[in-house]
C-alpha cells in the first residue's frame, strides 16, 4: 500500500493537505471528507486520524484506493465557524452546472478524476434525530433511491447495537440537497453518497469515536480493509 499528501486548491489561499491510499489490489474507489464546515470537529478529528493510520501502515487497505480530506474548509475550522459563504451549498446541482466557490470547485476536480463508488461526508449537528426528527444529530442521510440505502441501513443498526441510550441511536434520512457535495456526488459520479452527522449534544470523544467507527463500517463493506 502507498499512501501519498498531495494540497487540494494548490496555489490558493484555501490550500488544503489530502491523502491518497492505493492498495497493490484493483478495486473501487473512496472518497471522505470532513470539515466542509468548519466548526464541526470531530469529523475532520475522524478523517484525520484515519488518515494518520494509513500513513502509520496501522490500517491498511485490502483493495482499491482511499481519497481523505480531513479538512476541507482550513479557513473556517481556524475560526470555528461553519463557512460563509457555506460550502456545503456552492456545488454542481446538475451535469451542465458549475460549482461556485474555489474549494467546492477543486472537489469536484478530484472526484470526477477518481471516480469514486463512494463518497462519505462528515458532519455534525444539534440534537437527536431519533428524539426530534427536525433535527439531523445522530443521523445517516442519503439521497432516496440512492445505491447506499441497503449498505446505510444495515450500519445504523449495526452502531445502535452498541448504543444502549435509545436517545443516542442513529436514524437513517431520505434527503436530497442540492448544492450540497453528497447529492451533487449522487446525481453527477452516480456515487453511493452519505452524509454522516453525529450530535453536538454528546462529547466530543465519543462523536469521533462514532465517526470513526462508521467509517471503517463504509470501508468494510466497500471491500477496501478487512
Amino acid at each position: 500500500m502507498r499512501v501519498n499528501q498531495y494540497q487540494l486548491a494548490a496555489g490558493t489561499s484555501y490550500k488544503t493537505a489530502y491523502y491518497i491510499a492505493r492498495s497493490d489490489r484493483k478495486g473501487p474507489a473512496c472518497l471522505i471528507t470532513a470539515g466542509i464546515h468548519g466548526n464541526e470537529i470531530a469529523g475532520m478529528r475522524a478523517a484525520g486520524n484515519i488518515a494518520q493510520s494509513l500513513m502509520r501502515h496501522s490500517l491498511a487497505l485490502q483493495r482499491g484506493t482511499l481519497i481523505i480530506v480531513p479538512i476541507v474548509n482550513r479557513q473556517a475550522s481556524r475560526k470555528r465557524i461553519r463557512g460563509v459563504p457555506d460550502i456545503n451549498r456552492t456545488f454542481p446541482r446538475h451535469p451542465k452546472d458549475r460549482a461556485r466557490h474555489p474549494l467546492s470547485a477543486a472537489l469536484v476536480r478530484l472526484a470526477k478524476k477518481h471516480r469514486p463508488e463512494w463518497v462519505l461526508d462528515l458532519h455534525e449537528a444539534n440534537g437527536f434525530s431519533r428524539v426530534d426528527p427536525k433535527v439531523l444529530g445522530q443521523s445517516l442521510i442519503t439521497n432516496s433511491r440512492n445505491a447506499s440505502l441497503p449498505v446505510v441501513r444495515r450500519i445504523a443498526k449495526r452502531m445502535n447495537r452498541s448504543i444502549k441510550r435509545s436517545s443516542r441511536q442513529f436514524t437513517v434520512r431520505l434527503r436530497s440537497l442540492p448544492g450540497s457535495s453528497r447529492t451533487s456526488a449522487a446525481r453527477l459520479l452516480r456515487a453511493k453518497a452519505v452524509t454522516v452527522e453525529t450530535s453536538w449534544n454528546l462529547p466530543l470523544s465519543l462523536r469521533v469515536q462514532f465517526q470513526e467507527t462508521i467509517v471503517r463500517h463504509f470501508l468494510r463493506e466497500a471491500g477496501l480493509i478487512s
